[in-house]
């Protein structure tokens, strides 16, 4: 069985979770277009259609976060619309069901480089 390795990590800033907090005016789709850029860059504007998939936990996928974020998030940061992207919801452990879901894919030989986390903006 192949291993599966963790090759970098980011995250957004965090905020309080209400109108008043400092990220309200952020969307989501913002905060993820910044990580994809930041993760792009962090390692050398690596080639974007090697990634497999992009899986990301979402625990309201509705309005702002609705559609598959998954998907937009990475093509509103840049990288190729070749990508495939997938959003599920398993509430509070959706990021680390996420992680999880990459890992296996990984370690089961059907895919090699996968992107994986979470998004939810309180806020809005």
């Amino acid at each position: 069985m192949k291993e599966a390795y963790i090759y970098d990590s980011i995250r957004t800033p965090r905020g309080r979770g209400k109108k008043t907090g400092s990220l309200y005016e952020v969307k989501p789709i913002d905060l993820l277009a910044t990580l994809f850029r930041a993760l792009s860059k962090r390692n050398g504007n690596f080639d974007t259609t090697k990634v497999d998939d992009v899986v990301l936990g979402c625990v309201t996928p509705i309005g702002e976060q609705g559609g598959d974020i998954a998907k937009f998030g990475h093509v509103y940061g840049g990288w190729d619309y070749t990508v495939p992207g997938m959003q599920i919801n398993r509430f509070c452990s959706s990021g680390l069901e996420a992680i999880n879901l990459a890992a296996m894919k990984i370690r089961s030989g059907w895919e090699d480089l996968v992107v994986a986390g979470g998004v939810e903006s309180m806020s809005r």
